[in-house]
């Protein structure tokens, strides 16, 4: 069993944790994604509760902006190419140590990052690669709840829930 007792943190990829991986290609151009009311629920909880809540994708969508800043998270970093860069400069800006942190992510751009923190989560649909190096794997798949599992999993396990 994975110790989530020292967790202070949470980092989230997009594409395949927060939502499905679904990318609908609408006639405008744009690319609609579908997030789960229970993960955006767990967000903002945890939030309100001081745990900090950072967002990590490779993708940048305004619409995806818009919802995570509807949830109250204010650390989002969108169109990144260099995930251990972004994720090195925040923890130093904010003087966290990697201990105290749990990143969820799906797929390979997700790995080294995953490797440096306390808890690698991923969703129960991740590639076999992250599952592989993941201390935690939610019995749910990604933009279905897997967020909210490993939160209340954390808060559950703190008495913050």
């Amino acid at each position: 069993m994975v110790d989530l007792s020292a967790i202070q943190a949470f980092i989230f990829d997009v594409d395949g944790v927060l939502t499905d991986g679904t990318l609908l290609a609408l006639n405008t151009g744009e690319q609609a994604r579908s997030f789960h009311i229970h993960d955006g629920f767990a967000i903002r909880h945890a939030l309100r509760k001081g745990y900090r809540v950072v967002i990590i994708s490779g993708r940048e969508e305004t619409g995806v902006r818009k919802r995570l800043e509807s949830l109250d998270v204010r650390d989002i970093y969108l169109g990144v190419d260099d995930k251990m860069k972004i994720f090195n400069t925040y923890i130093n800006l904010h003087r966290l140590d990697p201990a105290h942190i749990a990143y969820m992510g799906d797929d390979v751009p997700d790995m080294e990052v995953m490797r440096r923190c306390a808890v690698a989560a991923c969703p129960a649909d991740a590639t076999p690669d992250v599952q592989a190096i993941s201390s935690y794997v939610a019995a749910r798949p990604g933009g279905h709840g897997a967020v909210r599992e490993l939160v209340e999993a954390v808060m559950k396990t703190q008495g913050t829930w």
